[in-house]
């Protein structure tokens, strides 16, 4: 633990400054990261929201436009013609209540899962599967879609969901320490821009009230607020 609380300290010493612009940012993230596999970029944005009142809650989706470094395996669940158009579209796997009844024996062997309205009374069943492990389709994150072709797509060109958690803040991934720092950038831009849209008409007071980007396990680095709010 010593050792590792050294590679810490000294990554530390790295960030001099108390806010960075997002683009001095991730070089300094990359820099800093002295794991031996390959960290994951994270982004903490602490939101002046209330979560535990509905009309606080801030939740989404955003394509990031450099993904997450691997592509997500999908399943599509749907009737009909909507099981081919799943297949077609990239899905890893597509079909009906052969599916479910698949999950429901312990299959779990995707990232994400698309379903066609018609398709979510079957799909309720699995709510104590998928609900824990944040898998469960929703109209919200347009997961559940007569649209298949373009959830699918969208899922796997790096769409992620973001959802503020109940002390009011959000976490997302936008990318390895081994992306390009530009790629990281605009990945971060991208989701911090998506949080910003979606804040809630019944938000008072600052809404975004700090972001701090880190990897794995490397320092935090607090980004600075005047250049979002100016972008935004």
């Amino acid at each position: 633990m010593a050792k590792e609380g050294k590679k810490y300290a000294a990554s530390a010493k790295l960030v001099d400054k108390p806010a960075y612009l997002l683009a001095d940012a991730m070089p300094l993230i990359k820099k800093a990261a002295y794991a031996k596999f390959d960290e994951t970029v994270e982004v903490a944005m602490r939101l002046g929201v209330d979560p535990k009142h509905a009309d606080q809650m801030v939740r989404g989706t955003v394509v990031l436009p450099h993904g997450l470094g691997k592509s997500k395996r999908v399943v599509v669940i749907a009737s009909g013609d909507k099981v081919r158009e799943g297949r077609e579209a990239g899905a890893d796997e597509s079909g009906g209540d052969d599916i479910v009844a698949k999950i429901q024996g312990g299959w779990m062997d995707f990232d994400a899962v698309v379903a066609t309205p018609d398709m979510m009374k079957s799909v309720g069943r699995l709510g104590k599967v998928l609900g824990p492990r944040g898998l469960m389709p929703n109209p919200k994150t347009g997961t559940v879609t007569v649209d298949v072709a373009k959830a699918v797509k969208e899922v796997k060109a790096g769409k992620v969901e973001f959802r503020v958690d109940k002390t009011g803040i959000i976490h997302c991934a936008v990318g390895k320490v081994s992306f390009d720092a530009q790629h990281l950038t605009e990945n971060a831009g991208a989701l911090i821009a998506s949080v910003i849209k979606a804040k809630p008409a019944s938000a008072k007071g600052k809404y975004v009230k700090s972001i701090v980007i880190s990897s794995t396990m490397g320092p935090g680095v607090a980004i600075d607020l005047t250049s979002i709010e100016a972008a935004a």
